[in-house]
């Protein structure tokens, strides 16, 4: 049992008192074991030791330390199926020795190309009273802890889980970065919860959600000086997505099931996890460290389940143009659409979306001719489809055609014959296994016809990307949309987009639609054209649909066009450099031998930036930055920068305002 020192309540513990507390720990666990007592704590460091974890298991509990200071605290273990309670009275059957686990995998819509995953893991294995195992397994890597529980006997009947006791348990003082989740079965036609909500800023862990479906994942915290954050992955299709719970009375959060509309209702509506077994649950993923250490975290797709053994070969990551986002509904028309395929042909952005609609509006004949003329100018469609199902109401088209596979696949060959590059599938009900079920079949059905997918009205991807690269992106996000609808969405935005950057983008690709360089109809953005330019650098979306018009595109700068034209389409390195939530973010991102350096200001204050940049010491780079014209029209100014030979450069900024740095 390996042992550093620790501390509560901010009190360290000096080297003489650890030497002490260890002797008398040893004598205490030799007077057990002579008297019949077995060993019930055991920990796991990770391979830099600095992070700590220790289970007892005579309490079903855990604790985390970081440099010696518990950021977590008596957090509880187990969960509830209907035929046993395994998270209590647990008897021990077998400890495994600490494990050095390695992967090593390949992303092409996520914050990095190459990926090497270390952790230390230990197994504990354990039974009921009447003899039904569980198995414990925790990793410990050197950004932080996860753990799932196995049921890893053989049984052919179903087993289902009404409860989680897992818990997270903060030390006092802990304070919250968090999303509510909104009740299933609200919002426009029915179509909630679809994780588009603001964050609650800097709030006191405990604080009750102003619903009762509870707070989403990613869910980020402050201890001190060591930032966590909450997620969870490797649902596959035994689980559903959970959520943290409304109630967290003493700072200490649980598990939260989906209510009972967020399911798939075209089937077994399954709403609580079920499966034969054996059985693994998805990783409870605990981010602990700086938020450097945060924001350059990979864990959400280390622990995702591997990539399918599938050709997905045709993914290809883009940008794409987009007339909804400004023009609505009434754009859905051949003559508009053909004229945003020569927006993305002239910008070299790969993909032109077409919305709800278009269907009766173009029709799938004339979508064809489109699509042909498209390709002739290096440009593939993208089609909106509704989820269907009477889990919303919605009365956009086309629906009911994905429902079950044959209908699926039926549809997907007809738009792979049509030269149809991939789908925005939107209006998802929730949460609940059947629904993630039907995710995992849509990934399929489209992979199998070389389509890809892009999920709005939609759940966290909790790491879907990984096991199917054909997923781009999803929304799950309250993004640029809703800024096109009300000026007071319009005044939120630099903080809430900045947030979004930090937390909800940290791990999955996100679909906010960003880059608006004009104007918006009818709405007076809040952001400077510089800040809305820094967003298609510092969000992450496998294809990131631009909110820009043709027209709007006429008043931007020759210099600012040819850096959008030559943005790379994924990144191979990310570097954060400075970063407060909800007020600024500052990230580096790396493509072949170029390094992209954005900045946000999330705040209504003239700030100047001291950045460290110590990696790029020496270095000239093109710093662009901008401001409102005259008429709107957005003003941009490039100039030369070096990085001094002390790696710092300063960058003033105006409120609401953003910057871009390209550094050849």
């Amino acid at each position: 049992m390996a042992i550093s020192s620790i501390s509560t309540g901010g009190n360290l513990i000096n080297n003489a008192q650890m030497n002490i507390y260890k002797k008398l720990l040893i004598l205490v666990l030799s007077l057990m074991s002579v008297n019949g007592f077995s060993q019930s704590i055991y920990t796991v460091s990770s391979p830099d030791k600095q992070i700590v974890l220790s289970c007892d298991m005579s309490t079903n509990s855990y604790s985390i330390a970081r440099n010696g200071q518990i950021v977590f605290r008596d957090s509880k273990l187990g969960l509830v199926r209907a035929d046993e309670d395994f998270s209590k009275n647990l008897q021990i059957i077998k400890v495994s020795g600490p494990k050095l686990i390695v992967d090593n995998y390949s992303m092409v819509n996520a914050k990095k190309k190459n990926i090497s995953y270390r952790a230390v893991e230990r197994i504990i294995e354990t039974k009921t009273k009447s003899g039904k195992k569980m198995n414990i397994t925790f990793r410990v890597s050197n950004d932080g802890v996860a753990f799932q529980y196995e049921f890893p006997e053989r049984s052919t009947d179903i087993k289902k889980i009404t409860a989680e006791a897992t818990s997270f348990h903060f030390v006092e003082g802990t304070r919250a970065w968090l999303q509510p989740k909104a009740e299933a079965q609200t919002g426009f036609e029915h179509t909630n919860p679809s994780y588009e909500d603001y964050y609650r800023t800097g709030i006191a862990t405990g604080t009750s959600s102003p619903g009762s479906n509870g707070w989403v994942y990613p869910a980020l915290f402050k201890s001190h000086e060591t930032w966590l954050m909450l997620t969870e992955t490797a649902l596959g299709r035994g689980y559903s997505g959970t959520a943290l719970q409304q109630h967290s009375p003493d700072s200490e959060y649980k598990v939260n099931f989906p209510q009972p509309a967020e399911v798939f209702t075209n089937g077994k509506p399954t709403l609580f996890p079920e499966s034969a077994l054996p059985w693994k649950t998805p990783w409870r993923i605990i981010v602990i460290g700086s938020l450097k250490t945060i924001a350059e975290s990979t864990l959400g797709t280390d622990l995702a389940l591997p990539q399918r053994k599938i050709d997905f070969s045709f993914v290809k990551p883009g940008k794409a143009s987009w007339s909804w986002i400004l023009k609505k509904d009434d754009s859905t028309v051949y003559k508009v659409q053909k004229k945003y395929v020569d927006l993305a042909a002239d910008m070299k952005w790969q993909y032109c979306l077409l919305d709800a609609n278009w269907d009766q509006s173009i029709g799938y004949d004339s979508v064809k001719v489109l699509a042909e003329y498209a390709k002739k100018k290096n440009v593939g469609l993208l089609l909106w489809y509704n989820s269907a199902g009477s889990w919303n109401t919605v009365k956009f088209t086309p629906k009911n055609k994905l429902l079950n596979h044959a209908d699926r696949m039926k549809e997907f060959a007809r738009l792979r014959e049509m030269g149809i590059k991939g789908l925005k599938i939107d209006f998802f009900a929730g949460d609940g296994q059947s629904m993630i079920n039907y995710y995992e079949d849509l990934l399929e059905d489209a992979a199998s016809n070389q389509l890809m997918l892009n999920f709005h009205g939609a759940t966290l991807p909790r790491g879907f990307q990984r096991t199917y690269p054909n997923l781009m992106t999803a929304e799950a996000v309250h993004g640029y949309e809703m800024i096109t609808f009300s000026q007071s969405a319009a005044n939120r935005a630099p903080e809430h987009m900045v947030l979004n950057a930090l937390i909800r983008n940290n791990f999955d690709p996100m679909d906010f639609t960003p880059m608006n360089l004009y104007k918006i109809p009818n709405i007076k953005r809040a952001t400077t054209p510089s800040f809305e330019l820094a967003t298609t650098v510092a969000f992450l979306s496998g294809i990131q649909h631009y909110a820009e018009s043709p027209e709007g595109m006429n008043y931007v700068s020759t210099e600012v066009k040819d850096f959008l034209r030559n943005l790379p389409d994924s990144w191979d390195d990310v570097k954060l450099i400075e970063a407060e939530p909800g007020k600024s973010f500052v990230v580096a991102r790396k493509a072949g031998n170029k390094w992209y350096v954005a900045g946000l200001n999330g705040e209504k204050l003239k700030k100047v930036l001291d950045l460290d940049l110590s990696f790029l010491k020496g270095k000239q780079a093109e710093l662009i930055t901008g401001e409102v014209g005259e008429d709107s029209k957005p003003q941009f100014f490039t100039k030369k920068i070096t990085v001094s030979s002390k790696g710092r450069i300063t960058v003033p900024l105006q409120e609401n305002d953003g910057f871009v740095m390209v550094f050849n």
